[in-house]
């Protein structure tokens, strides 16, 4: 069997959080716990089943408490030895030894595509993924899996790609497809937000991404594009230049725990996946509906 060439993560999380304010004010939003594990976990852990073993993950001023979370604290894990808590010990102790994680600071909010720039000296010359750190996949989704398969087979860059509403696509990247197989597709143009009659598709960008390296060159030359930043999605364009670049495309698994509605969509479906809340948490949700009525909550 071949072995896998992509083993490196870059993870932004500089960002301020403002939509989730004031929760944010004191704590960064890739924190916010998720049932029982703050955001930024599901994503390192999603890196650590496709086979990542390297993370960087970009931070901001604020964000020291990341750091923190996968580190060791002695104090902690003397206090669970001493009580006997060795479940929660192990855990712990886990998140130290999940994969080799590093860290670095992007200085100035500059966009997505400038944060990515700040991993070029970690990277190097390999290909990477990108993953978003308000984006969580369900644990059961293999789409990283996937589109690390593609990158293996094709040697190019691949792109997530979810279908939106045609309304709603202004929000995100969109793509021009030309069909490849079922999931997925050649990508024969790329814009940033744009307005609906204007839409090559309805092809939105999701939060992850393969690479090859020649996106910095593409990163370095590339003007500020929407609201003055650096697009990452512009890097992407000119890469297209040179390079052919696929999307994969797939329709569930996804939160982005950046909006609040999905937030709360994905600390009730990932909590009563759970074996240890799933059934009492879904007698309460029956019970909750119940009580206040269908017509309450529709």
């Amino acid at each position: 069997m071949q072995k896998q060439t992509v083993t490196k993560a870059v993870i932004p999380a500089a960002g301020l959080g403002t939509r989730f304010l004031p929760a944010t004010k004191a704590q960064p939003k890739e924190m916010l716990p998720v049932v029982d594990k703050p955001a930024i976990q599901y994503v390192v852990e999603e890196a650590v089943r496709a086979g990542i073993n390297d993370i960087l993950i970009i931070t901001g001023r604020g964000k020291r408490s990341l750091e923190d979370h996968f580190d060791r604290n002695f104090e902690l894990e003397y206090y669970l030895e001493r009580r006997g808590k060795l479940h929660d010990l192990g855990e712990i102790q886990a998140l130290a030894e999940l994969a080799d994680i590093h860290y670095v600071r992007q200085g100035e909010p500059l966009g997505l595509g400038h944060a990515v720039s700040v991993a070029r000296n970690h990277v190097g010359d390999n290909p990477f993924v990108v993953l978003l750190g308000d984006d969580i996949m369900d644990h059961r989704s293999n789409v990283l899996e996937e589109m690390i398969a593609t990158y293996e087979h094709y040697g190019r860059s691949v792109i997530a790609l979810k279908e939106f509403p045609i309304e709603e696509i202004s929000a995100y990247g969109c793509v021009k497809p030309e069909p490849v197989t079922d999931s997925l597709v050649r990508i024969l143009d790329i814009v940033e937000k744009p307005e609906p009659a204007a839409a090559p598709s309805n092809l939105a960008v999701m939060g992850r991404y393969v690479f090859t390296p020649e996106i910095f060159d593409r990163l370095e030359k590339v003007p500020p594009g929407v609201g003055g930043e650096i697009q990452l999605t512009d890097a992407i364009a000119a890469l297209l230049a040179d390079q052919t670049v696929y999307g994969y495309v797939f329709d569930e698994g996804r939160y982005d725990i950046g909006k609040k509605l999905d937030y709360l969509r994905a600390t009730v479906e990932l909590a009563i996946d759970r074996e240890d809340l799933g059934p009492e948490f879904r007698s309460f949700l029956v019970d909750l509906v119940r009580r206040r009525g269908l017509d309450s909550l529709s």
